[in-house]
């Protein structure tokens, strides 16, 4: 099991077991218990697990996801990635790993491809249903799909055909811009009639959110191990 830790002025939730490291950026959840349970499977699985908290403290835990929602909107980039990147440093400093990879779900995921196309440390990105409209929102200083382009990590991204929060066309430009890079391999998985979060077990009421999920977390793992160890 995992606790809270001070990380300059944030809190972050950390289950810790060694070199090898992931920061963990949440969904809308926040870190919820799902976000948590998660931590503490990397953590089993011999990954030192650190979970930024975008909502300082609420989460589904305690708030709505309309609650949530409005605190999303208000999320500035900057200062996300900047605490993203304090946490980066402290997986590498205070934590001792010796490789750190990304792993972010919905506004994580997005958050996973600016922050890797930043900082060149990042060993692997894990993005499941990332929010990168095309059409970007007025809380969205950046461009992800553009940025991706940037990022020279391993890259695992998992988008379902039915998101509504991305179109088709989008998920296409990025796989474009991925595919495009000149170091960094690209693995994609594409789950037909799924829904944008299907991770989220609030989703799993429907079979096929279920089973995308089923399938794409043992792959995930799979892809973590190899690239942090």
């Amino acid at each position: 099991m995992g606790v809270t830790v001070r990380v300059g002025e944030q809190d972050a939730y950390l289950a810790r077991v060694g070199r090898a490291g992931m920061l963990l950026l949440p969904m809308i959840t926040g870190i919820g218990e799902q976000v948590r349970e998660w931590a503490d499977e990397l953590a089993g699985e011999g990954i030192t697990a650190l979970v930024w908290d975008p909502f300082k403290g609420r989460s589904t835990d305690d708030s709505s996801r309309d609650e949530l929602g409005a605190l999303l909107r208000k999320l500035d980039d900057e200062q996300a990635l900047a605490e993203q990147t304090e946490l980066l440093d402290h997986l590498f400093g205070e934590l001792g790993c010796n490789k750190v990879g990304v792993i972010g779900w919905c506004l994580g995921g997005r958050f996973a491809f600016l922050l890797a196309a930043r900082d060149h440390r990042v060993a692997s990105v894990v993005a499941f249903h990332p929010t990168v409209p095309s059409d970007l929102p007025p809380h969205h200083t950046y461009d992800a799909i553009a940025e991706a382009g940037a990022i020279t990590a391993p890259v695992l991204v998992s988008y379902p055909s039915a998101d509504a929060a991305v179109p088709n066309a989008d998920f296409e430009a990025l796989q474009t811009v991925l595919q495009a890079r000149p170091t960094g391999a690209t693995f994609t998985q594409y789950f037909p009639g799924a829904d944008h979060g299907f991770s989220d077990k609030s989703r799993h009421d429907k079979d096929v959110n279920a089973d995308a999920f089923r399938l794409a977390w043992p792959q995930a793992l799979a892809f973590l191990r190899s690239t942090t160890h």
